[in-house]
């Protein structure tokens, strides 16, 4: 990249790996500002559950890219894209350092390389799967989907009607998978460089740390989140497919009791931090950062003053 590209940094990796603790430390110590990489920190209302930066680490640091929409919002990663790269702008016009953190690979992928914007909605098409997935659960649709796009069926929860019915759309529209699309993808953004961190945990540490997370966010009132939620927000909102609100609308619906939710929170967000280590694993360019809090702390430090305070050594900047 040319010389006067702005720096980011990116602090990836899977849920409960402590990248909103090492990313609050970072940003007070470079003068950044958090820009969050979340699909669900975006909805409004949905503290607890997505483990969204408190009231205090906002005054401390700005955080970007939260409360965008009501949970009755869809939001894709396009949307994403816009609303990201507007905040990298911003933050660069203060002279700040952007640390983009979060768990949502395809958001970060979507805010650096850009994504296949694909062709319109067929209003005739979706009428037509969601036909399909009323007869035969999202289930049945995702089988579907998988046996055209293996790679969006791998990457897309068989639930996930909503996104489910986008690939298939795209697939049915072009002729190619969406996933084949979004490799493809040429709007990267202008005038960045990028140093992207990655949190390395050791699986069983990581799953006892997504345990703990779990039982904590039940305490605090994870319930009481849910019950306002239900309460303000239909129950085919986009809030209630995502992990924990989905279990725990079940309980305050009695399909569920409230221990076999709490357990099935825990075992699908396990999972999820499986899929989501894949994930970045696959992609490119990033440093692991391994050990425990001190050392990940040390290594990202290094890293970024090698990055950023290096490259610009003899520059007057405010970084």
């Amino acid at each position: 990249m040319a010389e006067t590209d702005y720096p980011v940094v990116v602090l990836a990796g899977p849920t409960a790996s402590g990248k909103s603790r090492l990313a609050l430390r970072l940003a007070l110590e470079f003068s950044g500002e958090i820009l969050c990489c979340d699909a669900l920190q975006v909805y409004r209302g949905m503290e607890i559950g997505t483990a969204k930066a408190t009231s205090a680490e906002r005054a401390l640091v700005p955080h970007h890219l939260v409360d965008l929409r009501d949970p009755t919002a869809e939001f894709s990663a396009g949307e994403y894209e816009r609303a990201g790269r507007e905040a990298l702008e911003s933050v660069r016009r203060r002279g700040r350092l952007p640390l983009v953190v979060g768990g949502t690979g395809l958001y970060l992928r979507a805010l650096e390389r850009g994504l296949f914007e694909g062709p319109g909605r067929s209003e005739e098409l979706r009428a037509r799967m969601r036909r399909i997935a009323a007869r035969g659960g999202a289930a049945r649709l995702h089988r579907a989907l998988a046996r055209v796009d293996p790679a969006s069926g791998a990457r897309i929860k068989p639930a996930d009607r909503s996104r489910i019915i986008r690939a298939y759309e795209v697939y049915l529209l072009t002729g190619r998978p969406i996933s084949r699309w979004h490799a493809r993808a040429t709007r990267p953004a202008e005038g960045f460089r990028w140093c992207k961190l990655a949190l390395s945990i050791p699986r069983p540490e990581l799953y006892a740390r997504i345990n703990a997370r779990v039982d904590e966010m039940f305490e605090r009132g994870f319930v009481d989140e849910v019950r306002e939620l239900l309460r303000r927000f239909p129950r085919d909102a986009p809030a209630f497919k995502a992990i924990g609100y989905l279990q725990v609308a079940r309980f305050l619906e009695g399909a569920l009791t409230l221990p076999e939710a709490m357990e099935e929170v825990r075992r699908q967000s396990r999972r999820y931090a499986k899929r989501q280590l894949t994930w970045f694993r696959a992609e490119a360019d990033f440093i692991w950062l391994a050990g425990d809090e001190a050392a990940c702390l040390d290594q990202a430090r290094g890293a970024i003053r090698a990055f950023v305070v290096g490259r610009h050594a003899g520059r007057k900047r405010r970084l």
